[in-house]
């Protein structure tokens, strides 16, 4: 985008030319086409022409992008911060009341994350991942998270017996991976498919059980009719979480993919 302001002065012309395209002087290639010319006595005669040329970037893009969404939502006083990285820029959004409309889980904040990064995403073939952030709370869902796997681990390890957390984004399960993978007796893996792909914890030495349902002890088998239970050949996933899912949230990309390698996702 390339325009010509006139002014009093260079210096007036180029706050024109930023007010018009909405961006700092410091992100406009200017060209100072003509300046004022001082008269007899120092009278100033004639106007500053400056050429500005403004090339928006993926991260004007976004920012617009973000602006435009939270106000169509009445969201006042939006501030939008950008720190650039080596693939993307991470986000930190404000606004009055944004914080409170997160969600539990963050469910608004993920869902504006993948919008903006299709919105600045369809301009060309480079990618540009887009992390989105408020006031830290990817910082304390990544605490809970934590702090469930490994409530979920150690039941595992002391039960035998695996269980099923509720469907993740990828980032998240990477999240539940990280924190099992440092508790001995448990792995983990994901199964299913998006948006319904959650992650399995179980124990690396499960417990077994005979036919009549009772747990093997010493090679023999034991039979307990009172807490009988079927044999299963797959995974236990009968639990809470099912109950309490109700919609899966939008995939999140915050970090990059083969952080933990060995790991299935």
């Amino acid at each position: 985008m390339k325009q010509l302001f006139t002014a009093a002065s260079v210096e007036e012309a180029k706050e024109l030319a930023a007010r018009e395209f909405g961006v700092s002087e410091e992100k406009i290639s200017f060209n100072v086409i003509e300046e004022p010319k001082k008269g007899l006595f120092g009278k100033i005669k004639g106007e500053a022409k400056v050429e500005a040329e403004y090339t928006r970037t993926k991260v004007d893009i976004a920012v617009d992008y973000v602006k435009n969404v939270m106000q169509a939502m009445e969201i006042t006083n939006v501030t939008v911060s950008v720190e650039e990285n080596e693939d993307g820029a991470v986000f930190e959004v404000n606004g009055d009341g944004f914080e409170e409309m997160l969600g539990k889980k963050g469910e608004l904040l993920d869902s504006l994350q993948y919008l903006t990064s299709l919105a600045c995403n369809r301009i060309d073939r480079d990618y540009f991942r887009i992390s989105m952030d408020c006031s830290g709370f990817r910082e304390r869902r990544k605490q809970q998270l934590e702090e469930l796997a490994r409530k979920i681990a150690n039941n595992v390890k002391k039960t035998g017996r695996s269980s099923a957390l509720e469907p993740m984004n990828p980032y998240e399960r990477r999240i539940v991976h990280a924190a099992v993978s440092e508790i001995e007796g448990v792995t983990s893996q994901s199964k299913g498919d998006e948006p319904y792909r959650k992650v399995i914890i179980s124990s690396t030495n499960p417990r077994k059980y005979d036919d009549k349902g009772g747990f093997r002890k010493g090679g023999r088998g034991r039979r307990n009719d009172r807490n009988r239970r079927p044999r299963s050949s797959g995974f236990d996933i009968t639990t809470s979480f099912e109950k309490d899912y109700k919609k899966p949230k939008p995939e999140d990309s915050m970090q990059g993919a083969g952080l933990y390698s060995k790991i299935e996702f």
